[in-house]
């Protein structure tokens, strides 16, 4: 998403060339280019595929939307696993229309985990739950923090339920740092994102993260506090920025690995 103007074989091309071992695919490029042909693509190319965004929106109350979120999260988890990623990345969704509880919203999404984490286990794939930052509690995910996305994945086994640990959304929060020794004392952070808190947001806030450096938030220190549970995966760099998008995309990929390697080690 870092890098959306670039088709696929563009991004693992640049990928490759900058010596970027990895990459996190979204579900909507894959689609239109095929998944059988997205995962053959990334496997020619010797890259990884760390985490597959996004499953989740499990919050609704009509019955018929209910099942159809279940559908979509079990294709979803499949396309994880064609791809040969084992994380699948949840945004758990908002409030319904008309509705303020938010305790029950979160129940609605455990009770989805009950019948999906099972179906992602049996395909080798880990459902990771990604706070996002409280601006979004309304219409997109009301899970606002890592001790609740904790509590939530804690209900399932390790292998089946997880968290994400993503700087742009947890950054302000003081509780966030024993929540991470948390998660990964029981083996629980599935997936960790990078990206940079700059002001002002834009309009709508989506398109907000900044790049790497230049923002509010101490990348390495985050970096430190992961690795410091003994976690050694991936790190994924995931920025929605209109100025960036509007930019070349492979001078941006570029830009990105420099300030990875700058800001964060």
């Amino acid at each position: 998403m870092t890098v959306k103007q670039l088709t696929l074989p563009e991004l693992t091309q640049a990928c490759a060339s900058l010596g970027v071992p990895a990459v996190g695919l979204w579900r909507e490029p894959v689609d239109a280019y095929g998944l059988e042909a997205a995962a053959k693509l990334v496997r020619d190319t010797g890259l990884a595929v760390t985490s597959l965004c996004r499953g989740g929106f499990l919050t609704a109350t009509d019955p018929a939307e209910r099942a159809r979120a279940l559908d979509d999260n079990r294709a979803a988890i499949d396309e994880a696993a064609t791809l040969g990623t084992d994380t699948l990345v949840l945004v758990s969704g908002g409030l319904p229309a008309g509705s303020r509880d938010l305790a029950a919203a979160r129940e609605r999404i455990a009770d989805a985990l009950a019948v999906l984490a099972p179906y992602a286990g049996e395909r080798g794939v880990r459902l990771a739950i990604e706070p996002l930052h409280p601006m979004y509690a309304a219409d997109r995910c009301v899970v606002s923090t890592l001790d609740q996305a904790l509590d939530l994945a804690e209900r399932f086994p390790a292998d089946q339920v997880g968290v994400v640990v993503d700087t742009y959304h947890i950054w302000w929060d003081d509780r966030a740092p024993a929540a991470v020794a948390r998660a990964g004392a029981s083996g629980r952070i599935h997936s960790f994102q990078l990206a940079d808190w700059t002001t002002p947001l834009p309009a709508g806030a989506l398109s907000g993260r900044g790049q790497l450096g230049d923002g509010a938030i101490d990348l390495r220190e985050w970096r430190e506090r992961v690795e410091a549970t003994g976690w050694t995966g991936f790190i994924e760099v995931e920025l929605f920025n209109d100025g960036l998008w509007a930019r070349d995309g492979v001078e941006v990929l570029e830009e990105t690995a420099g300030r990875f390697a700058d800001e964060v080690f």
